[in-house]
């Protein structure tokens, strides 16, 4: 049976559940991205989690983009990672 948990959305918006397994491969994926770097953007991201996942040879079933945006948000709202929002394009870094 698939254990799901509650996702948080930043500006308390409605957000969905997760597989907590899915959760857990994007989540350690993006903070290892982030970790050491001043700021990476929402493409650096995606590419770098995409990247670790084939050099590692993780399989994943369904869109890493839309999952990986929606641990993004969880981890906003959870003051993991901070949005910096007066640059162009976004920028996040951990917090």
């Amino acid at each position: 049976m698939d254990h799901k948990i509650q996702l948080k959305h930043p500006t308390g918006k409605k957000a969905i559940s997760m597989d907590k397994e899915k959760y857990g491969v994007i989540e350690k994926s993006l903070l290892i991205c982030l970790k050491g770097k001043a700021e990476v953007t929402h493409k650096e991201i995606l590419n770098t989690i995409t990247e670790d996942f084939k050099k590692n040879k993780i399989k994943f079933d369904g869109s890493i983009g839309w999952h990986m945006e929606w641990v993004k948000l969880d981890l906003e709202a959870r003051k993991k990672i901070t949005r910096i929002a007066d640059t162009t394009p976004i920028k996040f870094k951990l917090t």
